[in-house]
């Protein structure tokens, strides 16, 4: 007969418990409390008239923010919860339970507050002398948008939608004033279907202006490449000129799409062989020597990186060192970035060819290899063979071995996998607290090895 020990779920605590007493000394909790408590008070957004009921301490409501992330529980209802059930998140609330609604607004507004987070745990880590800014690893992943692919559509498609609605209101607009002169029973209908066709067409003005605006800014930065191109055309002999270079368009082109509920979202593609996704271009900057900390984190609406090398290097705050050496695959492999990052005294690798994924003994039948084509670029040129030098192949191959593993684990470890905000600025504020939940975890992994 085995013995079970007695469980009395009804026997009273004969003293008010501690909950210093139920979180362990090395748990991540204590770690998150310490590096929030640096933070400065006049980076939250608070509201200083003092008015309506008492504010929930901006400290607390951090680390209540980055101790969820780092634990994989990201929706505001899901972290109320946990401040009842939970006894780490309870722990880090001081035994308060903010609303979702609370929790929710505050991480929109203090997207401050968490940048300056993310830079004090950096310089813990260069205080503890685990951390050393010179070589990175920089690479990106597609993290999906809290909207749908169904609401996205084309420029010409919206053209046709907002034509065809004010057909529609005129007509319900005309209905309605007859059903007054008849004096109808039943008035609310068409007020309804007008309210609903006249939100659908105000939502596709919108989208239309925003699609405008950005084919006028892209115009504007393709005006001066114009200029060059024909200046270079005037120089060659007229029967050498070719055909003139196509003018920069302030028009959209029919094909833009843009989504009505998350405009600065995206159908982007994880690879040629994955379906679009609605979806933002998140970047992470990597210390490749070791700590494999994130240095740098930001969000992009573009699908691919051929412009963001430079972003992602700027990325990195100016407190936690200066950037001497920078890793990318070739999807980074863009002329002007990397000469834009030499020029600054940084020395880039860079992949110039798409990378061989088989392994040594794929499954797969083999596929004829197509001769490698002489590179047209100087810059190509001369990266190529910059990485054939074995120390540079060697510091290269450091890249995949750094910087992925942190999109793996964010994605598989923690579970992120959706952002919870929209727009481009709170997305960004979302994606440096997944990052800074990420690097007080690894930082506080490192403290314990």
């Amino acid at each position: 007969m085995p013995k079970f020990k007695e469980a009395h779920r009804d026997q009273p605590f004969l003293l008010p418990p501690d909950l210093r007493d139920w979180v362990p000394e090395d748990d991540l909790a204590h770690f998150v409390l310490e590096a929030v408590e640096r933070v400065p008070m006049e980076s939250f957004a608070v509201n200083e008239r003092g008015t309506g009921s008492a504010q929930y301490p901006p400290r607390l409501m951090l680390a209540l923010l980055v101790y969820s992330y780092a634990n994989g529980i990201f929706g505001s209802r899901r972290i109320e919860r946990a401040t009842y059930r939970d006894i780490g998140v309870r722990y880090v609330a001081a035994n308060l339970h903010p609303d979702h609604d609370t929790i929710c607004s505050f991480r929109r507004k203090n997207t401050e507050a968490v940048a300056s987070a993310f830079e004090q745990v950096l310089l813990i880590a260069r205080e503890l002398k685990l951390l050393r800014v010179g070589m990175v690893s920089v690479d990106g992943t597609k993290v999906d948008a809290n909207a749908s692919k169904r609401n996205s559509l084309r420029y010409d498609r919206a053209t046709e939608l907002r034509e065809q609605l004010q057909v529609e209101i005129a007509a319900l607009l005309e209905e309605a004033e007859r059903a007054d002169g008849e004096d109808a029973d039943d008035g609310q209908s068409l007020p309804d279907e007008l309210k609903r066709r006249k939100r659908l067409k105000a939502k596709l003005d919108e989208a239309c202006a925003t699609l405008e605006r950005r084919a006028r800014r892209q115009a504007e930065r393709e005006r001066v490449e114009y200029a060059r191109k024909l200046a270079k055309r005037e120089k060659r002999p007229p029967n050498r000129r070719g055909p003139a270079p196509k003018p920069p368009s302030a028009e959209p082109e029919a094909k833009q799409q843009i989504n009505l509920v998350d405009k600065d979202s995206g159908l982007m593609k994880k690879s040629k062989s994955s379906e679009y996704r609605q979806a933002y271009n998140a970047q992470a900057v990597v210390d490749a020597e070791g700590s494999q900390l994130v240095l740098g984190a930001r969000v992009s609406g573009c699908a691919n990186d051929k412009h963001e090398l430079v972003a992602d290097v700027d990325s990195v705050p100016e407190t936690a060192g200066t950037v001497e050496r920078a890793l990318a695959d070739n999807s980074y492999a863009t002329g002007s970035e990397v000469k834009t990052l030499e020029d600054r005294g940084i020395d880039v690798l860079v992949s110039t060819r798409k990378e061989d994924r088989r392994r040594q003994h794929d499954f797969r039948p083999e596929t004829p290899k197509k001769p490698q084509k002489e590179p047209k670029s100087e810059w190509v040129r001369k990266m190529r063979e910059k990485l054939a030098e074995d120390a540079n192949r060697e510091r290269y191959s450091l890249r995949k071995q750094t910087v992925e593993p942190v999109f793996g684990i964010v994605k598989h470890v923690l579970g992120f996998r959706q952002f919870h905000l929209r727009g481009l600025t709170k997305v960004d504020g979302e994606w440096k607290l997944v990052m800074l939940a990420y690097n007080c975890k690894r930082l506080h992994n490192l403290l314990a090895a």
